[in-house]
């Protein structure tokens, strides 16, 4: 299966990307390499002939279209997108722009695409298109989203979201596009820019800074490996059940404040310092419209495709801080491009 994968150079896209030619499809990474993207992400399939790589922009339909032309691909695996609640606050256009434009225009190049293949690959063709939790708006201290919680977005970025997901239904009802979607809870694992909390944690403290905890830190994430979504992603990619939504949850729910904690513990045993590195933690405002809880539950991907996640997260958490302690020039690289986990949204509501 050759599959169109967009946002490919992301943390997530390059996850699946990874995945994808492991097991034996051949990949069309579209990325508009913008700033949190990374080819190096993707440095060790790069010279695999069954890896193409095209720089582009989701809402450019000219170039979409060309490229949809020239590769022809069985799938299209949507991941990119403008992903992080600090930036939607400072810009939301531009999340508008990416997530619901963005998707639009490449629904209509695969809507194109899909109606001119010939009758036995049109049957087989797929869009999947990669989502979040965060549409579902926020849970109180129990209860769990599924495929069926309403829409109740909080944000721009989990409003731009919830935008897309509709969009996409809409063009698998009125056009017969065949579509999948998945709802994803928290990603962690290596590679991720140091802009979310994980990598914002290992970083700053490698660095001797203090590592800042929204809030009181009493917000619940279900935190899901990078590897295991890749992985889930590509199993309802293959064999979901088209117009259909699964939620994709890693089974790992842990307030922000804990998670810091047993990160804390782990650069502890990794990174050592002259005292603890819990030491370094330090309360800062809130964000506007940050959402309490978020909690999935997979039971459906379970029963239908049988996947479940294979990561704890305490071995996930201690992986991923070894990842960034051992590939700190990985992490230099992105600081000499200009970023240095400068604190943003704090916009006053």
């Amino acid at each position: 299966m050759k599959i169109l994968i967009t946002g490919g150079a992301g943390f997530i896209g390059s996850a699946v990307v990874r995945r994808a030619i492991a097991d034996g499809h051949d990949v069309v990474n579209l990325d508009a390499l913008t700033y949190s993207a990374n080819l190096e992400n993707v440095a060790g399939v790069a010279r695999d002939p069954r890896y193409a790589f095209e720089q582009a922009d989701v809402c450019d339909a000219a170039r979409i279209a060309e490229i949809f032309a020239r590769h022809r691909p069985d799938a299209v695996m949507h991941l990119a997108a403008e992903s992080h609640n600090d930036r939607a606050i400072e810009g939301p256009l531009d999340f508008v722009r990416a997530n619901v434009m963005g998707t639009a225009i490449l629904l209509e190049a695969a809507r194109a695409h899909w109606n001119g293949l010939p009758d036995a690959r049109k049957a087989a063709f797929r869009f999947h298109h990669v989502s979040t939790d965060e549409v579902f708006g926020a849970l109180g201290e129990d209860g769990d989203f599924t495929e069926q919680t309403p829409y109740d977005p909080n944000s721009p970025y989990s409003a731009s979201k919830a935008g897309a997901d509709h969009l996409v239904r809409a063009w698998g009802r009125t056009y017969g596009l065949p579509v999948v979607l998945t709802n994803c809870s928290n990603n962690y694992g290596p590679y991720q820019f140091p802009e979310k909390l994980i990598p914002t944690v290992i970083t700053r403290a490698l660095e001797g800074k203090t590592i800042p905890v929204y809030g009181d830190g009493r917000q619940v994430r279900d935190w899901l490996h990078v590897d295991d979504h890749a992985e889930a992603l590509l199993l309802v990619l293959g064999k979901g059940r088209l117009g259909e939504t699964y939620c994709i949850g890693g089974d790992a729910s842990k307030r922000n404040l804990e998670v810091v904690q047993l990160l804390c513990a782990h650069l502890d045993k990794y990174a050592p310092a002259n005292t603890s590195h819990a030491e370094k933690i330090s309360f800062v405002t809130d964000r506007p419209g940050h959402d309490f809880r978020y909690s999935i539950d997979a039971a459906k991907l379970e029963r239908e495709l049988g996947w479940r996640p294979r990561m704890p997260l305490e071995a996930g958490l201690e992986d991923t801080v070894r990842w960034y302690v051992e590939n700190s020039d990985w992490v230099q690289r992105i600081r000499e491009r200009g970023f240095h986990s400068e604190r943003l949204g704090l916009v006053q509501a």
